[in-house]
């Protein structure tokens, strides 16, 4: 039985509904992390704003106000001929502490097919760069990190395809990578470019590995966000807590998407077992 589809215009309304409760709580002072690591994914769209100006500097406050411990961006580099970076990673690090993991081959790009990954204060213990399949050139970086505040956490941020066959089988590939190595916390966070739900839905694929999604979060367009292309996503229950969208008013023109972020409590992450592997299916 396929789930019943969200009507797209009550979306509309219910994002328009929201819209000054969200601006609310964008602008309250937010509460302390204590133990917790805050993860945030953000598509920068080559650093082209809503007004179609190029403007790194302006991508890189909007990465200051977030704040993250763990940052994945994607459409961090030029997309045709030899990819080149556009952001100051240099400036980003000594005026942030954000570190990217480092990737092979990239002589001036920042990341793998765009995707970057930027940390604070830890090691890398493993990188892979991933092809993802599909018509578009796409990729997913998997990282391996050991996080100075305690806890060793996978990292796969991926951006995923325009077409729903190539995006079905992007989620396929990433779900037998999965199978590696299931004791080990994993956060997979990106542009997945998918909004519908239902058995046909490329999200429908990660429930063997990661459960029941977190509450969708409208990301995307970032000025009156309706859809929820974003997404953060953990292999353990109960792990992520206050998954939301930065929506300030510097985000909601820097980039086409608003940026997620979300609270990881990795303690809690090594006390709890991986999500099964067959039989978990959400409602």
């Amino acid at each position: 039985m396929h789930a019943k589809k969200a009507s797209l215009p009550a979306s509309i309304l219910a994002s328009i509904r929201n819209r000054k409760r969200r601006l609310t709580a964008a602008h309250a002072e937010a509460p302390p992390r204590g133990a917790s690591t805050l993860i945030a994914s953000y598509n920068v769209h080559k650093c082209v704003g809503n007004d179609r100006r190029f403007d790194p500097e302006r991508t890189s406050r909007v990465i200051h106000e977030i704040d993250a411990d763990v940052i994945a961006l994607q459409e961090a580099d030029t997309r045709f001929g030899e990819r080149t970076g556009i952001l100051d990673l240099a400036r980003l690090e000594r005026e942030t502490g954000l570190l990217p993991v480092p990737v092979s081959g990239m002589a001036k790009a920042h990341g793998w097919h765009g995707n970057v990954v930027l940390f604070k204060k830890g090691l890398v213990r493993d990188v892979h760069q991933i092809n993802l399949p599909g018509l578009e050139p796409r990729g997913a970086l998997v990282a391996e990190l050991e996080l100075e505040q305690g806890g060793a956490l996978r990292i796969i941020a991926a951006h995923f395809g325009l077409l729903r066959h190539s995006r079905a089988q992007q989620a396929k590939m990433l779900v037998e990578l999965m199978a590696d190595k299931v004791e080990t916390p994993t956060i997979l966070l990106g542009d997945l470019n998918e909004w519908r739900l239902g058995d046909r839905s490329s999200l429908h694929t990660f429930q063997s590995a990661f459960g029941p999604q977190p509450a969708a979060v409208p990301s995307f367009p970032a000025r009156l966000p309706v859809l929820a292309l974003d997404r953060i996503m953990a292999n353990r229950n109960g792990v992520l807590t206050r998954v939301e969208a930065h929506d300030t008013p510097l985000a909601r023109i820097a980039s086409d998407h608003l940026p997620i972020k979300a609270l990881l409590n990795l303690e809690t992450a090594d006390n709890q077992e991986p999500v099964p592997k067959k039989g978990r299916h959400s409602a």
